[in-house]
């Protein structure tokens, strides 16, 4: 909240976020606040005079001035009308309750175009609901966000932490007009109500002119026909969340899978997959893999690799200064599929590919040849643990010897909730009372160790690869959240809940 962001015992005062628009106190740098019950007018270093006369004027009141430095200041003028905008969210859709001109309310949603989520001047209330629902999702680590039309209102939900949380229902005669700025920010057509349609787009929280303190989001937006209405499913690609999950340490990866898990990627060569269903944090853990070998070189020991990558879609951007790591989009409509796309890389000398995903015989079939020829290769693979990762590839038609031959390791993971320090889990607003904030990974690795490579080429079924693993210090995805329980980071029901114990239904 604003008055967090700034100090425990100071307030933004109401007034100035009422009266002075968000744009003008970011581009000069001005915000009043409340301490101890004194006005206080907080400035930047190259904040013009004149500005602050005018805002004096505009509240008739001359408060004591004091300088604060720019990039902090324009942290806490944001996050001061952001606190603003969440408690006039409400407002919006009461201001959209009273409105009956729905076809004008539609007119001026088309035509608001800015992408700018703190910006809100001059726009609809249509757009400034939709302005701060992504705002607060944003906010709140959501991954998605759901707008689902029922017979009594439109609910708006959350994806937090991979459960959804109810936000809000809306008027049912706003569904329409809230389908249609989405459609408008996502370059879809409005007209066409009864396909399903996909659509991207952008939004910016941070200084308007000043690339410090910036902070863009992608969104992907898509739709489906429903019985009640049009459905609207809008996931967030947060470039932020990418960056603090940057290491294998920060995704939760225990020291000694750590270490094995290491050991393989630093290899010239052989095939790594990746096993999980969607959203277990497959694609953060290939990232963060990737920027550790082309900071730490691989086997040849410098930072000299040509690092690759076939993705659907591309959900960070992993190049920086000093980190060349070059990206590419599978674009099935141009005929760049993870089968060509990967041919197509193979000519551009890479030492490091990733694929994002092995979706059929093809794809396995280059990813396996291509590891045997000298290439590392990362992909992900869905199934449901790391010991049916071998005998999947042979029901996609991959020869088990090339298997044994090829394959390095599998790391099977999820990701589980981490109970609310705050509130130990008791539930509270900060976590929407759900006891939980906050997810971390459980990982079960399989190594290709030679007992292993003769039962992958024997085609042995993932039970007998299991028996075999274990006796060599495997353990399961279960075994490892213990770690946690144990730790008091989770719970029991949370481990359950993503990890079924495979190996129990077997003896069962």
């Amino acid at each position: 909240m604003a008055a967090q962001a700034v100090s425990n015992s100071m307030i933004a005062e109401k007034p100035f976020v009422d009266q002075v628009p968000h744009d003008f106190a970011r581009e000069h740098l001005i915000l009043w606040i409340d301490r101890d019950g004194e006005s206080v007018v907080l400035h930047g270093e190259q904040t013009n005079p004149a500005a602050l006369h005018n805002v004096s004027v505009l509240l008739n009141q001359w408060p004591e001035r004091e300088p604060v430095e720019s990039a902090k200041l324009a942290e806490w003028i944001d996050a001061a009308y952001a606190d603003a905008m969440e408690h006039k969210s409400e407002h919006s859709s009461l201001e959209l309750e009273d409105s009956t001109d729905l076809e004008g309310e539609i007119e001026k949603l088309i035509g608001g175009q800015d992408a700018d989520l703190l910006s809100t001047s001059g726009k609809s209330p249509v757009v400034r609901l939709i302005d701060s629902l992504l705002f607060e999702g944003i906010r709140r680590s959501a991954s998605d966000i759901h707008f689902q039309p029922m017979q009594d209102g439109l609910l708006v939900r959350f994806r937090i932490d991979g459960a959804l949380i109810d936000a809000r229902t809306l008027p049912m005669r706003f569904a329409a007009p809230i389908t249609s700025r989405i459609k408008v920010m996502g370059h879809m057509d409005i007209a066409e109500t009864r396909t399903p349609q996909d659509g991207r787009a952008s939004v910016t929280i941070g200084q308007a002119k000043e690339s410090e303190g910036r902070h863009e989001v992608d969104l992907r937006i898509s739709t489906l026909p429903t019985s009640d209405g049009e459905r609207v499913v809008i996931r967030f690609l947060d470039s932020n969340q990418g960056q603090r999950l940057a290491t294998l340490d920060a995704i939760g990866m225990p020291k000694d899978i750590h270490s094995r898990y290491s050991t393989a990627a630093a290899r010239p060569n052989g095939i790594i997959l990746l096993t999980g269903p969607t959203g277990s944090g497959k694609t953060t853990t290939l990232y963060a893999t990737l920027r550790y070998i082309a900071t730490h070189g691989g086997a040849t020991g410098g930072g000299d690799l040509n690092i690759m990558t076939i993705e659907d879609p591309i959900e960070y951007k992993l190049s920086t200064p000093g980190l060349s790591i070059s990206q590419s989009q599978v674009n099935s409509k141009k005929g760049m599929t993870f089968s060509s796309g990967l041919r197509h890389i193979l000519r551009q000398d890479p030492d490091v590919v990733m694929v994002g995903e092995i979706r059929d015989a093809e794809t396995a079939q280059i990813a396996i040849q291509s590891s045997l020829t000298g290439h590392l290769v990362f992909s992900t693979l869905h199934t449901n643990d790391s010991v049916s990762a071998p005998p999947r590839l042979i029901d996609l038609g991959i020869e088990s010897y090339l298997i044994s031959a090829s394959l390095s390791a599998v790391l099977a993971q999820r990701l589980v909730r981490m109970l609310h320090k705050e509130c130990d889990g008791k539930g509270c607003d900060g976590c929407m009372h759900s006891g939980y904030s906050g997810r971390t990974g459980i990982f079960e690795l399989l190594m290709m160790t030679e007992p292993i490579r003769e039962l992958i080429a024997g085609s042995a079924s993932a039970t007998q690869i299991r028996q075999v693993a274990m006796a060599d210090g495997w353990r399961s995805l279960r075994e490892d959240g213990q770690r946690l329980i144990d730790a008091s980071i989770t719970t029991q029901t949370e481990i359950e809940r993503v990890a079924v114990d495979l190996a129990l239904e077997v003896d069962l």
